[in-house]
């Protein structure tokens, strides 16, 4: 194993194996890069694989602002029947003949779910109704409604339909897709709520995660590649990647360093954005505030 001296602060974009929370996967890289300060940007149900984004060191600090960017995925959805958790792991709760419905109903449901939609979450998800996680509530029995809210989808595409038999004997049919969306989005829903329009009922069987704002699965390493050798990429490439970038002198990095609020240029785009010193250190996240500068995380 292969362990620097000390963790470098960055990001660690790691392939969440099935079967892992999220929480799971900090437990664990808390061991490989052998410090307490990992988090994550956004979790992964258990069921999902793909781009799970860890901050280590000063990079924690990034992860908030790195979880509100949009992500994609690939997807399975059945037709054909519903589960009490709108995935594979829970319960199945009805069961209806998918067999007749056709390509253009699919096609036509889809269309229904893309764009600036209103979405339920799922009732297992870990929204809080109330100041108590949804799926506590769910567990208890009770019975209560979720708000619908307003998320993006802003590209949801089929790739495939194959016909299939459920364990029950239900035939079924699995619809690959992919979809990118804004954060907040639950694909698990976009699968129940196929299923409620083309009248057979629906849940995800599949789920991975592709893309998380800037970064995608190309750079994500599995937990065994990373106990062989940590990859991280260094906070400054990280922020540059994610954030619109703007370049200080000397003057005004310490000026900000201060806290001055210094008069932003003009900048494509929005959210928050980075600050890099004449030498290149990151210095700040800032965003803009009546055209000027207000610090959000401050890193050098």
């Amino acid at each position: 194993m292969k362990h620097a001296t000390t963790t470098p602060d960055g990001l660690i974009v790691v392939d969440k194996p099935a079967g892992f929370t999220s929480h799971d996967v900090v437990a664990k890289m808390r061991g490989i890069a052998r410090t307490r300060r990992v988090g994550h940007a956004g979790t992964l149900d258990p069921m999902a694989t793909g781009v799970l984004v860890l901050g280590v060191e000063k990079a924690t600090k990034l992860l908030g602002h790195l979880a509100l960017t949009e992500k994609e995925y690939v997807a399975t959805i059945r037709l054909g029947q519903n589960t009490v958790t709108d995935d594979a792991e829970g319960e199945v709760t009805s069961s209806a003949d998918a067999s007749a419905v056709t390509r253009e109903a699919i096609d036509a449901g889809v269309a229904k779910l893309t764009g600036d939609i209103m979405q339920v979450p799922s009732k297992v998800s870990a929204i809080k109704i109330d100041g108590k996680r949804s799926y506590k509530r769910a567990r208890e029995g009770e019975d209560f409604e979720i708000p619908a809210r307003p998320v993006t989808v802003s590209s949801f595409v089929v790739h495939a339909v194959h016909p299939a038999e459920a364990a029950d004997g239900t035939p079924v049919q699995d619809v690959l897709v992919s979809v990118v969306c804004s954060s907040g989005t639950y694909v698990r829903a976009l699968a129940r709520d196929l299923g409620a329009d083309t009248g057979v009922g629906g849940h995800l069987t599949a789920l991975r995660r592709t893309r998380v704002g800037p970064y995608g699965i190309a750079e994500a390493r599995t937990l065994d590649q990373l106990q062989e050798e940590l990859t991280v990429m260094p906070i400054g490439q990280a922020a540059a990647a994610a954030f619109r970038r703007w370049d200080v002198n000397a003057e005004q990095a310490r000026l900000l360093g201060h806290g001055v609020r210094l008069r932003l240029p003009l900048l494509d785009g929005s959210g928050p954005i980075a600050v890099f010193g004449p030498d290149g250190t990151f210095l700040a996240l800032v965003e803009d505030q009546g055209g000027k500068a207000k610090s959000l995380a401050v890193f050098a």
